[in-house]
């Protein structure tokens, strides 16, 4: 189980790396104008999106370096309902906006989250 906890947040902090990193780096306009479900840009504040994009990048070091390091672990699960959140509001924008299949996608990447969150707060927490 351990092991798959670290593969789970190993590839989740690549997604969110990536993820945030676009948030902070692309405009606001390129966003928009990109392939897939970008259209929620051109409804928010461009500080919203570069602070969305802020705290992905947090949560992905989060998920690893924490307990690679083993300074604070206690911040890996706590990283992870940190993203869950994001991710639940991810939901709710994409019900909002009418778009099922991103919501999709965003409830996908919900799941593995939890899955670190509870192993890493229940049976596999770092002692």
């Amino acid at each position: 189980m351990n092991t798959a906890l670290w593969i789970v947040a190993g590839l989740l902090a690549v997604l969110f790396l990536l993820a945030g990193g676009g948030k902070l780096f692309v405009s606001k306009k390129k966003m928009a104008e990109a392939r897939g479900a970008q259209g929620w840009v051109n409804n928010v504040n461009p500080g919203f999106v570069r602070t969305l994009g802020a705290l992905e990048v947090l949560g992905a070091i989060g998920l690893i370096l924490p307990a690679l390091l083993d300074i604070a672990p206690i911040l890996v699960p706590l990283a992870a309902t940190g993203l869950a959140t994001i991710m639940v509001g991810a939901v709710i924008l994409r019900i909002r906006r009418h778009e099922p299949k991103a919501m999709l996608l965003d409830l996908f990447y919900l799941a593995p989250i939890v899955f670190v969150a509870i192993g890493r707060f229940g049976p596999e927490a770092f002692g």
